[in-house]
């Protein structure tokens, strides 16, 4: 950790030097793991989700890291919210060149016929209206400037895979790759890049919550080629990719990080 530390300290190994972004969803798992990553790297950070507690204690060790950062709690379906944040992070630091809008849930899961409007509302409204609300008035900011990029994170769920009783996931989270598809054909031409990252399962709080059985655990670590569930370090590492500017020429792509589950039949 050390050596690695040393080479960040390295602005040649920095890949988001004089970069600011956003992150949704940061409280924990992915979100919060790519936030630091990011600072790691460089990046100022702006940290978004409803607990103001766990984002403080996350700015906190940023900071305490070398990084920059500020918090900003609130909830990803108000529009006012989007607007709001991106309205901080201009005032904070002047620019934004990176928002990972990676807030989501599980949202109700049941027998379709069972789901209540009410869940399968709040569920797309979550998963799939916070992105385009983000994205709405994050890329003015980002074609003012002459770019950027914009990073949701989906899955595979409803795209390469799927589960009974997931209905309202499925259709939420495949909603995001239409909705970064139709961005980067957008803005292209402007200097925008949009993708969206897809997880196979990753051993994050939500993950243990519903999957608090070792047997389940051992089922769905079985599903992948590589025989075990993701790490949030490796999601992070295909978010700062698709961030940086190692990826200049990669937009509107579905970018599995999957272990292999999508093509997995043993």
């Amino acid at each position: 950790m050390s050596n690695l530390n040393t080479k960040l300290s390295n602005n040649s190994y920095q890949r988001l030097l004089g970069k600011v972004a956003i992150v949704t969803g940061a409280s924990s798992g992915i979100g919060r793991t790519t936030a630091k990553l990011f600072a790691q790297h460089g990046a100022k950070v702006v940290v978004a989700a409803r607990r103001e507690a766990e984002l403080a204690t996350l700015v906190a060790e940023i900071v305490a890291d070398g990084g920059e950062a500020i918090a900003f709690a609130g909830d990803v379906q108000s529009e006012e919210f989007a607007k709001s944040l991106v309205a901080l992070t201009v005032k904070s630091f002047g620019r934004l060149d990176i928002a990972f809008n990676n807030a989501g849930t599980l949202g109700e899961i049941g027998p379709t016929t069972e789901v209540s409007k009410n869940g399968w509302d709040e569920t797309l409204s979550i998963n799939l209206t916070s992105a385009f609300l983000g994205a709405k008035y994050q890329l003015p900011e980002m074609v003012k400037q002459g770019g950027g990029s914009i990073i949701f994170t989906s899955t595979f769920v409803g795209y390469s895979s799927a589960f009974p009783e997931f209905a309202a996931y499925a259709a939420s989270k495949a909603g995001l790759i239409g909705l970064t598809q139709a961005l980067a054909v957008e803005y292209g031409a402007k200097g925008v890049r949009v993708n969206a990252v897809l997880p196979g399962a990753v051993d994050t709080d939500m993950f243990r919550e519903k999957n608090n059985t070792a047997e389940s655990q051992a089922f769905l670590s079985g599903m992948h080629a590589l025989k075990r569930v993701g790490k949030p370090e490796e999601i992070a590492q295909s978010v700062l990719y698709l961030a940086s500017d190692d990826s200049s020429f990669v937009t509107g792509t579905a970018s599995l990080v999957d272990g292999g589950l999508s093509i997995n039949r043993t």
